[in-house]
């Protein structure tokens, strides 16, 4: 009787080690067959070049799929430096870029200044009011900007009010958004009078016209930084999408939308 048992115990024994080898295979096909991910948290007024950069990409690098999280460079940064999982960061300050690098989350020589871009003033598409200068603002009830804390275009438009002696007099007209974006739809809207906005966002918008653009010199320059974050779990992937934003075709895009070559 205990040579039967003892039979029946191996070769139940066998049976469970065979299935759990079967199993392990079988999860390492799904594994060798599935895609990577990749997580890009970028600047709110990147999603139109990016989202088109991404098709191209993904059609040239079946095994890899982007995910993209827009929004304000500021908060985009502060959630990278609490722990979220992100493989790139492309921002639209240097600053809060920066930040990053300071904090070792991102190593310099994996990044790279990549594009620029203006600030201009835009009114609601057939306005009545009078306002065909940054000057002029003064006539306006409301005028939208970013949060300047968080938002590198409010911070940018900030710069400009104060510097044009404009941002004393018209700080209790402002009303604040928590990206470019939200502004842009706030004018559009007819929410507000006018509004402070990235030129990329406004020549994509057939609800608004510019009136004028702010001077380079009343604010920082407006760059673009991309770098890849540090100990990544796909950095041969990471490596490549973040190659691929530097290439030609990649570059011709963001020209299409109105960004500056800066490479």
């Amino acid at each position: 009787m205990k040579k039967t048992y003892l039979m029946i115990f191996l070769m139940m024994m066998l049976v469970m080690a065979g299935a759990g080898c079967s199993s392990d295979e079988t999860e390492m096909k799904a594994q060798a067959g599935g895609k990577v991910e990749l997580t890009v948290s970028a600047a709110a007024s990147l999603q139109d070049s990016l989202n088109d950069i991404k098709k191209s990409f993904e059609k040239e690098n079946e095994n890899v799929e982007v995910h993209y999280n827009f929004g304000a460079s500021g908060a985009l940064q502060q959630q990278i430096s609490q722990g979220a999982p992100v493989d790139l960061f492309f921002s639209a300050a240097e600053d809060k870029f920066d930040k990053l690098v300071e904090e070792d989350l991102i190593e310099e020589k994996n990044g790279i200044d990549l594009v620029g871009n203006d600030l201009v003033l835009v009114v609601p598409k057939d306005s009545e009011k009078e306002i065909g200068s940054l000057e002029d603002l003064t006539k306006a009830a409301k005028i939208s900007i970013g949060t300047p804390e968080s938002v590198p275009a409010g911070q940018y438009a900030k710069q400009t009010l104060e510097n044009m002696n404009l941002f004393k007099e018209i700080e209790d007209r402002l009303v604040y958004a928590k990206d470019v974006r939200q502004v842009l739809t706030y004018v559009e809207t007819g929410n507000v009078d006018a509004g402070l906005v990235y030129k990329t966002d406004a020549l994509n918008s057939s609800k608004v016209e510019i009136i004028a653009a702010a001077h380079a010199d009343l604010h920082d320059p407006i760059i673009y930084p991309v770098g890849m974050i540090n100990n990544l779990d796909h950095a041969k992937e990471a490596k490549q999408f973040y190659d691929y934003l530097q290439t030609e075709a990649s570059m011709k895009i963001f020209e299409k939308y109105g960004f500056k070559d800066l490479k």
